[in-house]
C-alpha cells in the first residue's frame, strides 16, 4: 500500500491556481490561508505558504491553531475565524451544505482545499503535485514479482485516480481516496485479517498509523521523524526503487541464512561422527584435536565468506519472486 503524497509523487506541490468568491480578493485569500497553515507541517501547507511569501504577501498572526489529521486546519487570525481543508472539512466547520461547485472545476490531477473565513466559503486554491520520476518503474518492478500495489490517498478521487494513471496503476481497482489516516489503517488490519501479508510505504505524520498496523512499515528517509519511528523500514534517499531492493536485499538474506545453517547442520553431522571415533573400528580414521579445531575454523570461515557474497546482490526484483499461494499487497 502506498501513500500518495510525498510517496508516489515528490511531495513537493506548488499552487497552480486561486479563486476567490464575490466580495474577496484572491491575495486576501491566499494571505488568510497562508496564516492559519503557517503552523501546518503537511506538503499541501509548506505549497500555500511558499505562495504567499512569492507574491510577498505578510502572513498575519494567529491563535487557537487546531488540525484534524487528514482534513484540515483552523485558526483565527486577527478575530477572523479561518478554516483551511477538505470540502467536508469545511463545511461541517461553517455549518453549510454547499459545495465547491461554487467555482471552477479544478484542472485535472489537482488537489483543491476549500477556505472559509468567519463561516462564509471565501476561496479554493488548487495545488499540483507530479509523481516521483522512478515511480512508474518501481510499481512494474513489484508488479511483475508477483505483489499487488494499491494507492490510498486522502485527495479526491479525480487527482488520485491521475496520478495512478501516470504510474501504471489501475484507477478503478487499485485507488482508495479520500481515507483518514485511521482509514488507511482499517484497511490494513482488513487485508491482514484476510490472509493478506502487507507492507506500507508513506512518508509523513498521517501515515504512522498505517505504518504500524502493516506487517513491514517502510518509511521515505525524507519524511517526518514520526513515520519513520512508527515504520520499520526506512529508505535512506526519496527513492521508490529502495522498495523493490529492499524485497530484493531481504529475499537474499534469507537465501543465504537458509545456506549457512545448511551449511552448518551438513557439516557437523558429517565430521563430529568421525571426531568421535565413529570411523575408528573399520577404517581406522579419527580427528586429531589440531585438525578439528581446524576444521571448526573452516567451518566458521566458509559461513562468513557466503554471508559477504551478499554485498554483491543486485537488488533487482525477478519475476514470480512471490509465491502464488499467498500475496503480499504493498
Amino acid at each position: 500500500m502506498l501513500d500518495k503524497t510525498g510517496t508516489i509523487t515528490r511531495g513537493e506541490p506548488r499552487v497552480v491556481g486561486i479563486c476567490a468568491a464575490v466580495g474577496r480578493s484572491v491575495d486576501d485569500v491566499l494571505r488568510f490561508a497562508a496564516s492559519v497553515e503557517d503552523a501546518s507541517e503537511h506538503p499541501l501547507a509548506r505549497a500555500v505558504v511558499d505562495a504567499a511569501r512569492e507574491r510577498d504577501l505578510a502572513r498575519l498572526p494567529s491563535a487557537r491553531f487546531s488540525s484534524s489529521a487528514g482534513l484540515g486546519v483552523r485558526a483565527d487570525v486577527e478575530g477572523h475565524d479561518v478554516v483551511v481543508g477538505r470540502d467536508q472539512h469545511v463545511f461541517a466547520a461553517i455549518g453549510t451544505q454547499a459545495t465547491s461547485s461554487t467555482f471552477s472545476a479544478p484542472a485535472a490531477g489537482t488537489t483543491r482545499l476549500l477556505v472559509a473565513i468567519d463561516g462564509d466559503l471565501a476561496g479554493a486554491i488548487d495545488l499540483l503535485d507530479t509523481p516521483r520520476p522512478e515511480a512508474r518503474a518501481a510499481i512494474a518492478a513489484l508488479r511483475a514479482a508477483g505483489i499487488r500495489v494499491v494507492m490510498a490517498t486522502g485527495d479526491a478521487l479525480p487527482a488520485a485516480r491521475a496520478i495512478a494513471r501516470a504510474v501504471g496503476l489501475d484507477p478503478e481497482r487499485d485507488v482508495r481516496s479520500g481515507v483518514l489516516p485511521a482509514d488507511k489503517a482499517a484497511w490494513i488490519r482488513d487485508l491482514r485479517t484476510n490472509g493478506h501479508a502487507v507492507a506500507m510505504v508513506g512518508d509523513g505524520i498521517n501515515d504512522a498509523p498505517a505504518l504500524a498496523a502493516a506487517d513491514v512499515g517502510i518509511a521515505i528517509g525524507t519524511g517526518t521523524d514520526i513515520a519513520i519511528e512508527a515504520a520499520g523500514v526506512t529508505l535512506l534517499r526519496a527513492d521508490l526503487n529502495g522498495v523493490p531492493a529492499a524485497f530484493a536485499l531481504a529475499r537474499a538474506t534469507l537465501r543465504t541464512i537458509r545456506q549457512n545453517l545448511g551449511f552448518a547442520f551438513a557439516y557437523n553431522a558429517l565430521l563430529l561422527p568421525i571426531a568421535a571415533g565413529a570411523l575408528w573400528p573399520w577404517f581406522c580414521w579419527t580427528l586429531s584435536p589440531m585438525l578439528a579445531s581446524a576444521a571448526m575454523a573452516a567451518s566458521s570461515v566458509s559461513v562468513v565468506t557466503n554471508s559477504l557474497r551478499l554485498r554483491r546482490v543486485t537488488t533487482v526484483m525477478r519475476p514470480g519472486a512471490v509465491s502464488s499461494n499467498k500475496s503480499v499487497v504493498m
